[in-house]
């Protein structure tokens, strides 16, 4: 398949990322090794997943936290087939990175800013020489097609570090952030259906973003959630799927475990989810912040 119609067909699948496509694409096109970096739920981890597919390459998936030791990244030596057949090569279990390399897959690492340092730098070693040396196995060379495509959150995100420079100068790097409305208007649609309050979730959604009490926003996950739960909740309470008491406590359920309030503010996410929902779902002239500091509980009464 010519590169143009890859992208073309990716765009089908990747709702509004065409210039993100095009750079992962010729990223990985040019043998570069490739992150991707932007706030959750900006589809990162999709766009990866869906580029591999499509290019028909190896795909190896890891999931970066503080667990992943270099043991865990690179394999191990079976212990109990140790004891009867010594340090053999066919008692190795290849961890994920030997299996890329050995296949010419692509290594996905998603958050790549919580994996600890010593795992970093078997990275490091990796990607410059494109092999990787294990104790008592040998070398294991990359064969072609390996990169390491990887996905991270900004810095600031609770449970992230500093990645280093050798890190950084190894990589193409491509920043990530939020879609447009109508992007995320279509994939809410796409991933909870078509329902008569996608815009005003979505807008709710995307002023979390800027609500100076909140220190993060919702991604476009949260407006997923609050349609799909307002479509069951409005037939558990036998409502209308747009009525206050199913959108209200709807908003609630999706929106305030996905948020975090600025420290310091004397708010809760409750009270700041309901105030958005008041702004977004019944727009009142004369009101200002009426609702501002109302603790509502997502129990189903219907707001005031």
């Amino acid at each position: 398949m010519r590169t143009a119609d890859l992208i073309d067909h990716l765009g089908t699948s990747v709702v509004g990322r065409r210039r993100e496509i095009e750079l992962v694409v010729a990223a990985l096109a040019a043998d570069r090794h490739i992150l991707l970096e932007g706030p959750p739920g900006t589809g990162k981890s999709t766009l990866l997943r869906e580029v591999a597919h499509e290019l028909g390459v190896g795909f190896e998936f890891v999931e970066g936290n503080a667990e992943l030791t270099p043991a865990r990244l690179i394999g191990h030596f079976d212990p109990a087939r140790v004891l009867a057949d010594g340090y053999d090569a066919d008692v190795f279990v290849d961890g994920p990175l030997v299996r890329a390399l050995r296949a010419g897959s692509l290594l996905y690492i998603e958050e790549l800013n919580r994996v600890p340092e010593e795992t970093l730098n078997v990275l490091v070693t990796v990607m410059s020489e494109r092999e990787t040396h294990v104790p008592r196995l040998g070398r294991v060379g990359a064969a072609d097609g390996f990169r390491l495509v990887a996905a991270m959150n900004p810095f600031d995100a609770v449970g992230t570090a500093r990645i280093s420079s050798a890190i950084y100068d190894r990589m193409c790097r491509l920043a990530v952030g939020y879609q447009s409305d109508d992007d995320e208007r279509a994939i809410t649609v796409r991933r909870s259906g078509a329902s008569p309050i996608v815009d005003r979730a979505v807008e709710l959604t995307r002023r979390t973003r800027d609500h100076p009490d909140l220190r993060m926003g919702s991604s476009v996950r949260g407006a997923i959630d609050l349609v799909a739960m307002a479509a069951t909740l409005a037939d558990v309470r036998a409502r209308p799927v747009d009525s206050p008491e199913v959108t209200l406590d709807a908003a609630l359920v999706a929106l305030t475990g996905r948020v975090r309030v600025r420290e310091g503010s004397q708010r809760t996410a409750e009270e700041i989810i309901t105030e958005l929902w008041h702004e977004v779902f019944e727009p009142r002239p004369d009101r200002e912040h009426d609702d501002a500091g109302k603790a509502v509980a997502p129990t189903g009464a219907a707001p005031t």
